[in-house]
């Protein structure tokens, strides 16, 4: 036992697996730089670490300055005076809260499930949530359902307060 250690420690046997080692250096370096290169590309380590951090700072959600805009978006139809763009802003609100549910992980085929698995805790105004969802179902199902601005406006009163509960606005 004594004489494999002497043997492997030995100056002769170090000297010949020098360039040994010095490929094994390499392909440990090469290896390292693409596993880098490989994470930067995908969205795992922006999620991980990037995502986290943003919110850590800003007290929000990531990409809540997006939901902002888009929120903003939806409701500049109410100014147009156009009976189609309020049902087209709350179309969009209801799509937009899809989204959002899903995004933080509530399963199901439809907003309807989704809504089942919400608790009033989560969202406190679900009920009205619900009620405004099915105004968006009878302005989709229906094409001679009428919509007037100040109807809207409630409704999609409905859906900020929904979204300020969720942290998105």
């Amino acid at each position: 036992m004594i004489s494999i250690i002497s043997f492997i420690t030995s100056p002769d046997f170090q000297e010949k697996l020098f360039p040994i080692k010095i490929i094994f250096g390499a392909v440990f370096g090469i290896l390292f730089v693409a596993i880098l290169v490989l994470l930067l590309k995908t969205r795992w380590l922006r999620k991980l670490l990037l995502e986290d951090l943003a919110e850590f700072f800003t007290f929000k959600p990531y990409g809540a300055k997006k939901g902002v805009k888009q929120w903003a978006k939806i409701l500049k139809r109410l100014d147009t005076g156009l009976e189609s763009e309020y049902k087209l802003a709350l179309i969009e609100a209801d799509s937009f809260l899809d989204e959002i549910l899903i995004r933080m992980g509530f399963t199901g085929d439809s907003l309807e499930e989704r809504f089942k698995k919400v608790t009033q805790t989560v969202l406190p105004n679900i009920e009205e949530v619900e009620e405004a969802h099915k105004t968006r179902n009878n302005i989709v199902h229906d094409p001679d359902y009428r919509l007037a601005q100040g109807e809207a406006r409630e409704i999609l009163s409905v859906y900020e307060k929904a979204f300020q509960d969720l942290d998105i606005l």
